[in-house]
């Protein structure tokens, strides 16, 4: 990237060296500069409303009092123009898509190289999305597993069409079984299913095929 202005960044993580260590690193990417540091969402709201606004926050999932699902929420409600950047050890799939439901443009992983988090970071801000390589390859894959959709018209039923509104939340199946008021064993029918119906193998298959056929909102 080019010019004299500075990209402001806020870096969130709970791990004290973890998140000195990444201010540091991002600190020495040329336009690029730490504006606050923070442990926790409860920091972060705080830093964020006192101090001037960053660009891209790099938000770490889990951090304890409020974690990054939350403070991932409360930014993209309250300051739409900060770009997030999620951070995180874990690659399932259901936490991914809970961070790209409540507002982060990419995800990233806490094992990542520094080219990659500088690529990243150049990423968000240049083209407003970034999914690491391993994190990339694992949803094309599912993609094209996933999502060979049926030629003839699918017809689903009141009760597949809420299990499958409930599969693109963040909830699990057994809380998705109270909220519906059946057995976790029936919701299992629902996806199982779906799963022949729709010609998908995995959640984020449901999920996809749900985001294509206008049935959630991103």
């Amino acid at each position: 990237m080019t010019g004299d202005k500075k990209i402001l960044v806020g870096v969130a993580d709970d791990h004290t060296l973890l998140r000195n260590a990444l201010a540091r690193l991002i600190g020495s990417f040329e336009n690029y500069q730490v504006v606050f540091e923070a442990g926790n969402g409860k920091e972060v709201k705080e830093k964020i409303t006192k101090n001037v606004l960053p660009d891209i926050v790099l938000l770490d999932v889990n951090m304890p009092d409020i974690d990054g699902y939350e403070t991932a929420k409360w930014i993209y409600k309250n300051y739409p123009q900060i770009k997030i950047l999620a951070l995180s050890m874990f690659t399932d799939e259901s936490i991914i898509i809970r961070m790209l439901r409540l507002g982060a443009k990419g995800y990233i992983l806490k094992n990542a190289e520094p080219d990659e988090l500088r690529l990243a970071l150049d990423s968000v801000m240049q083209k407003d999305h970034y999914l690491s390589e391993y994190i990339s390859g694992k949803v094309i894959s599912g993609l094209h597993k996933d999502i060979d959709l049926p030629e003839e018209p699918v017809v689903l039923n009141d009760k597949e069409k809420e299990f499958l509104q409930w599969a693109c939340s963040e909830m699990t199946y057994k809380d998705i079984a109270q909220k519906m008021f059946v057995s976790p064993r029936t919701v299992d029918d629902y996806r199982n299913a779906l799963f022949e119906k729709l010609k998908v193998k995995s959640r984020i298959g449901l999920v996809l095929y749900a985001i294509r056929h206008g049935m959630v909102e991103v």
